[in-house]
C-alpha cells in the first residue's frame, strides 16, 4: 500500500541510488523517461536534482508544466524501464506502448506510475542558467510516498526480490539493491 514519506526524511527514497522514471505532463501529454542521473540535495525544503536533456519530451513537457514526479521501479519492471529509457516520446507514446499504469498524484499534474515501490511529487525551482547549460534541474519535492512492503519504519527493507529497486549500470544491465548492511558504530 502507498503510504506518506515524511519530506524531512524523503532523502532516504533516493540516497541508494536507483534508477528512476520521471513521469511529466501538459498540455494534454504525457511522457516517461529513466533517468539515473537524480540525487538528493538538501533536507528543509525537501530538493533534489535531476538532468533533463534538451530536446526530449519530457525536457518540453517539464519547461512547459514546471512539474514531475520521480517513480522508483522495480527488479518486476526492468524491461519497461529499459524499453522506455531507449525510445522517444517524441516519436511514441510510452506509456500507452509498454502498457505502463499511471495514477494521479496529489500534488502536481504529472502522474505516478504504478507498480514502483517509491513516488516523489516535484515543482521546479527556477535555476535557468543551470537548465540551460546543464540540462540540470533542482525542483522541490512537495509530497513523498513509498510502498509500505518495501519501505518499513522510514527505511528500506526489500523482503520480496522482486519488490527491489533496480540501478542501471550501461546497455540494458541493471542490478537490483542488495542486501541491508549496517555499520556498527564506532
Amino acid at each position: 500500500m502507498r503510504v506518506p514519506v515524511e519530506l524531512r526524511r524523503c532523502y532516504k527514497l533516493l540516497n541508494h541510488g536507483p534508477t528512476t522514471l520521471i513521469a511529466s505532463a501538459a498540455r494534454g501529454r504525457t511522457n516517461v523517461m529513466a533517468a539515473d542521473w537524480v540525487m538528493p540535495i538538501d533536507f528543509e525544503p525537501p530538493l533534489i536534482a535531476v538532468v533533463l536533456a534538451s530536446g526530449t519530451l519530457t525536457r518540453e513537457l517539464v519547461d512547459q508544466s514546471r512539474e514531475f514526479t520521480l517513480n522508483l521501479p522495480t527488479a518486476a519492471m526492468v524491461d519497461a524501464v529499459h524499453a522506455v529509457g531507449r525510445v522517444s516520446g517524441n516519436d511514441v507514446d510510452k506509456v500507452a506502448r509498454y502498457e505502463l499504469t499511471t495514477s494521479p498524484a496529489s500534488r502536481v499534474s504529472a502522474p505516478f506510475v504504478e507498480g514502483c515501490v517509491g513516488w516523489l511529487e516535484c515543482r521546479v525551482k527556477a535555476y535557468p542558467d543551470m537548465e540551460t547549460q546543464l540540462d540540470l534541474f533542482v525542483a522541490e519535492v512537495t509530497a513523498a510516498w513509498a510502498d509500505d512492503r518495501a519501505f518499513v519504519d522510514g527505511e528500506w527493507r526489500f523482503g520480496e526480490e522482486s519488490l527491489r529497486t533496480i540501478h542501471h549500470e550501461s546497455k540494458g544491465v541493471f542490478f537490483t539493491t542488495g542486501e541491508r548492511l549496517a555499520a556498527r558504530e564506532p
